[in-house]
This record gives C-alpha cells, structure tokens and sequence, in this order.
C-alpha cells in the first residue's frame, strides 16, 4: 500500500490558507471541514502547515487576541511531507519519529494531497482484516 492508493481511495482534495490568513478563520475552516491541519501556501508554493495543536498552544500563550494574528506566526515552517510513492509503513514511521499527525502529499514541487493518522489507521486495519480473512480461507480449506 502506497500513499498514492491512500488518495485514490479517500480523494485528492487539499484545503489550504494563505500566510495571511488570520487565526479565527483557519479555526472556522477546522470546524466546518471537520480537519486537524491545513497546508499555508503562498502562490501556488506550500510555505508551512498549521493545526488545531499550534491554535490550542497560540491560545495558551497568547490567549484570544492570537485569533486575529496571521496564521503563518503560528504555522511549522519545516514541514515533513512525503510522495505518492512513500508506502503505508514509511509513513506511519515518519509520523510517530515526528510526532505529527498530518502530512502533505508533494509531487514535482507541486501539493495533490495529504494524509492523516485516520487515513494511515483505516487503510492498516483493512489491511489486517484482509490479512485475517485470508488466514481464516486458507485454515478452512487445509
């Protein structure tokens, strides 16, 4: 299983903020798409990654008056991100190395995608209930 599979099954689509997006909007766009992170990109180039994590800890140092700041005061500047080629298994290493829960997809310098824990947790337990059944096949017709 590769990363590329990942996306064809989940779907490619990328929400994404500028820099100077301010904080209380990119929390909006958390809650109405139901998502933990979003790329920061800057004329068509992926520049950051901010999540709900770097809005929770903005809050807890800054209190309210961050949710008027830009978002690109609070983004990681050095994101991890990995190709569509990357398999199920480099990538969950890299996510628990890291410490990170969502990583863009980036092919040719160019975003088509990214990838979360779910998606890495959900794709490994088809795998393992696939894995099982086919155990379970083979000892019935032993």
């Amino acid at each position: 299983m590769n990363v590329k599979q990942i996306l064809g099954s989940k779907g490619s689509e990328v929400v994404f903020v500028a820099p100077g997006c301010k904080v209380s909007e990119v929390s909006k766009v958390f809650g109405e798409r139901r998502i933990g992170a979003v790329p920061v990109m800057d004329k068509g180039r992926l520049v950051g990654i901010v999540s709900e994590r770097d809005v929770v800890r903005g809050l807890a140092i800054r209190g309210a008056a961050v949710l008027d700041d830009a978002v690109d005061t609070l983004m990681t500047r050095s994101v991890a991100t990995c190709t569509g080629e990357a398999t199920l298994n480099e990538l969950m290493e890299m996510m628990t190395e890291r410490r990170i829960r969502h990583v863009p997809v980036v092919e040719d310098g160019k975003l088509i995608g990214i990838v979360s824990v779910g998606d890495v947790v959900k794709e490994r337990l088809q795998e393992t209930q696939q894995e099982a059944d086919a155990l379970k096949e083979y000892i019935a017709t032993a």
